[in-house]
């Protein structure tokens, strides 16, 4: 132990509180205690290391005897400075010499090996004390074993859990004590801990023996490549197969709200249930009352309105409206039915129901995804005051930046915390692995170095005892890992053969899908293979639709839309997901949309897009959404475009695949027009803007600048 405690003060605090313990596990305990020493932080910890052994002996009733004999004994290890001993009625006391407890043990286990010598060659051995379960100490030892490797946690079983909608399965270090605590609702804290979890997807294992810890209150952004497991780790959380102290509310905003009959706001305001009961027993206990009866139920309505009046249920509508009216829902949509809107906008819905319902535990998958740049912009302010635990998985570069205060990194299977913001996090990433692969490198060297003296000198009888050293020396060396190399991201568009202008051009058209709902009045663009154009506005402003006249999926109902005859266009749409064969290979995939070919050619295709090996050959439903996304990419490039417009395109990509995305973009020699609502990649590809708004099309000549500094004079949010 650290400092000089005696054996015999730990020994006779536990023999006064479980007298029939047996002499060899009392000794064996104390043993445990000295190896941890130093190391225990809490009584918690103590109970960790040696719970499990006293149950052996007292039984699982015993439990709260147990915690405060732990207490008592951090106070002995605790004592590092002070020698400290026990007083006839249990009292800490100060010794006159300090005892080690290794070596009083060594004694009284040779004592008691004399002594049951003798005792057995008379044949008259007797055991006084208790008899002890000892499938349990087994048990409990074998669970010891594991702690020491594990940071003092119990390892239970690991059943696996399947998540039935992705087939993914997980297992979990738990803490006994802890389960404990939280079945009897005694956890408080708001903090969340997972220790040392693995999850699989079939036979492929996304995490192994990672942790996560997320602390109340702060706002942490998963960062990753595609594929990696951060949407299956946010499920494995919200469905419980990872497990978190109960007295945690969460909520995961994955699907869309239902539509029914419900006003929007309405449907917002149902997810404060206190208020929403409050309010359903006031307007049952006025309608008694009005109808005379009014036994007792007055006192009972006042209490009520303290109630009301305590959780300011007055103010829930005006909340609720501000949530709505930011995230792009005016005063006559926050009036209307759900059932009347679309997908999208039920998402919305459902992500404004988390920011009014305001859980412990927030997890947000790609939330920007569902929302133009106005609701973007109004999210990433509103998020800076998050007050509650946020998780969250992005791509957005800019957003990655503003909202959160910590980034968790996965990459290697496990997850590592950085402090700061995203380019925070870059920064610090990056010097944190030349640093490891500096130490890496200097130790491969030293070991050349040891181990060339080693072979020189291995036969030399005089160098006999160096040489031993030296072999000793290289084996307690500490195990450095080789920084692995991931390579960067890859998307490659086909090369084009220059078209002479006019490319595209529009001229005075206009379009309506009915007469009295007119989507553009009178617009004139136009486009060639140089351009490089992004389309932006609120949603609902016809951005989509401007992309179908373009193409000719819709024709003007007024003005020309005219095309180079040999214009080949590569169209990529915001719901590309769903238009994929999610039963089929990727292989198989692009085969059925351009038969014929040999099959390196597919491979060859979906390689320049980052989807190779075996890869290549999975069924497309098992596939993240990034990797189906560079699916699409490669389709769509098949029938060699020399004009891409790009809808919502970086939607599931994770930053490094957007980056890529851009410098892919910029290399493409044909002309581009996208509908993006990522900053980096506007600023990154844009020379030109196109805004829709008030039924017409408008390029604004001070680019994205002069665009977020309008919407954000719109919102009322200071200006960076």
């Amino acid at each position: 132990m650290t400092g000089c405690v005696d054996l015999i003060i730990v020994q006779d605090l536990i023999r006064r509180t479980f007298p029939v313990i047996d002499e060899e596990l009392c000794t064996y305990i104390t043993g445990v205690l000295e190896d941890g020493t130093g190391h225990f932080a809490s009584s918690d910890e103590v109970y960790d290391a040696i719970g499990d052994y006293l149950h052996a002996v007292a039984g699982e009733d015993e439990d709260h005897l147990i915690e405060q004999l732990c207490q008592q004994l951090l106070k002995i290890l605790k004592s590092e400075t002070d020698d400290i001993g026990l007083g006839q009625n249990g009292e800490i006391r100060k010794l006159a010499a300090p005892v080690h407890l290794r070596e009083v043990a060594a004694e009284q286990e040779l004592k008691r090996n004399v002594e049951n010598e003798i005792v057995t060659i008379a044949g008259v051995r007797k055991d006084c004390s208790a008899q002890v379960d000892y499938k349990k100490l087994e048990k409990a030892d074998a669970r010891s074993k594991v702690k020491q490797g594990k940071r003092s946690k119990e390892v239970d079983n690991k059943p696996k859990q399947c998540l039935e909608d992705n087939g993914a399965t997980v297992s979990q270090t738990t803490s006994r004590r802890e389960t404990r605590l939280d079945a009897k609702g005694t956890v408080y804290t708001k903090d969340v801990r997972i220790e040392l979890f693995d999850i699989a997807f079939g036979d492929r294992l996304l995490f192994k023996d990672a942790s996560l810890l997320l602390i109340s209150g702060r706002r942490y952004g998963l960062v990753g490549r595609n594929g990696l497991g951060k949407t299956t780790l946010l499920r494995m959380i919200s469905s419980n197969q990872l497990k978190i102290p109960s007295n945690i509310s969460m909520l995961h905003v994955e699907q869309e709200v239902v539509g029914d009959d419900t006003l929007a706001i309405q449907s917002v305001l149902e997810c404060d249930e206190l208020r929403e009961s409050l309010l359903k027993e006031e307007a049952e206990i006025t309608k008694k009352i009005n109808s005379g009866d009014e036994s007792g139920l007055q006192t009972r309505l006042n209490e009520v309105y303290t109630k009301l009046q305590e959780i300011e249920a007055d103010k829930a509508p005006a909340r609720a409206s501000v949530i709505l009216s930011g995230l792009g829902f005016d005063t006559k949509g926050q009036q209307q039915a759900t059932k009347l809107f679309s997908g999208g906008w039920r998402m919305r819905l459902a992500l404004a129901r988390a920011l009014f319902s305001k859980p412990d535990l927030l997890l947000l998958d790609e939330p920007t995804n569902m929302l133009d740049m106005k609701a973007i912009l109004w999210l990433e302010s509103y998020l800076q005051s998050w007050s509650t635990t946020l998780l969250f998985v992005s791509h957005d570069r800019q957003f990655l930046d503003v909202v959160p205060t910590d980034i968790l990194h996965l990459h290697s299977k496990h997850l590592d915390s950085y402090r700061g913001a995203y380019s925070n996090f870059i920064k610090t990433m990056t010097e944190k692995l030349k640093n490891q692969q500096r130490e890496y490198e200097a130790q491969q060297q030293h070991k050349a170095h040891v181990q060339e003296f080693i072979d020189k000198f291995r036969y030399n009888a005089k160098r006999a005892s160096l040489v031993q050293s030296k072999i000793k020396m290289l084996e307690k060396l500490p195990e450095l890992q080789k920084i692995e190399k991931i390579g960067g991201v890859v998307l490659n568009f086909p090369p084009t053969e220059p078209l002479a202008p006019p490319i595209i051009q529009l001229d005075d058209v206009a379009f309506h899908y009915v007469p009295d709902k007119i989507i553009f009045g009178d617009i004139s663009v136009s486009a060639n293979m140089e351009s490089r154009i992004c389309i932006v506005g609120e949603n609902g402003t016809g951005k989509s639709t401007l992309l179908k006249i373009i193409m000719g999926e819709l024709s003007p109902v007024r003005g020309i839309r005219h095309v180079h005859r040999n214009l080949r266009i590569g169209y990529f749409s915001q719901h590309h997901i769903d238009q994929l064969d999610m039963t089929i290979s990727s292989v198989e995939f692009i085969a059925s949309k351009l038969p014929g070919k040999p099959v390196e050619e597919y491979r060859r295709q979906l390689g320049s897009f980052g989807v190779s090996g075996d890869l290549a050959l999975q069924q497309i439903n098992t596939l993240s959404g990034g990797q189906k996304s560079r699916v699409a990419f490669a389709a769509m490039c098949m029938n060699r475009p020399n004009f891409l417009i790009l809808d919502e395109p970086t939607n599931h990509l994770d930053v490094e695949t957007i980056e890529a995305l851009a410098k892919a973009i910029n290399k493409f020699t044909g002309g581009v027009i996208l509908v993006a609502h990522d900053e980096r990649l506007i600023r990154s590809v844009c020379k030109e803007l196109w805004v829709c708004q008030d039924k017409s099309v408008k390029a604004l000549e001070g680019g994205f600048d002069e665009y977020r500094a309008i919407v954000q004079a719109e919102l009322e949010l200071p200006t960076k």
